[in-house]
């Protein structure tokens, strides 16, 4: 992950060319995640048999998480595949885990059955 916000304008030679001023190979199969400035776009870079692949996200609503750039520099960080997917879903990984789903109070019987989840 880059550890600085990026342009979020860059294609993949651009994003590439990022990697390998760094002296990373964007060839080496890993993924390569870049955040803009606002923390609204994302942008994974991944090299696949034939090709570069790029992969966008914009969220509609809210930002990823501040804490995101920790630390003000050039380069990447690593990072798990299990903590990339929950930054792509807008959960921190470093934070107290929040429950997603409530229980809703108009659902709920007296007679001790299930209620359904609601949001």
């Amino acid at each position: 992950m880059a550890q600085h916000p990026s342009d979020m304008r860059i294609g993949v030679n651009g994003m590439c060319g990022q990697v390998r001023s760094v002296g990373l190979n964007p060839a080496d199969g890993s993924v390569y995640i870049f955040v803009g400035k606002t923390r609204k776009v994302m942008k994974l870079l991944h090299w696949e048999r034939g090709g570069y692949v790029m992969y966008y996200k914009r969220l509609e609503q809210g930002r990823f998480h501040p804490r995101i750039f920790l630390r003000q520099g050039v380069g990447f960080r690593s990072m798990r595949w299990d903590e990339l997917v929950l930054l792509m879903e807008g959960i921190s990984p470093k934070v107290a885990r929040r429950h997603r789903y409530e229980i809703s109070s108009k659902n709920v019987k007296n007679k001790g059955n299930k209620s359904w989840l609601s949001r």
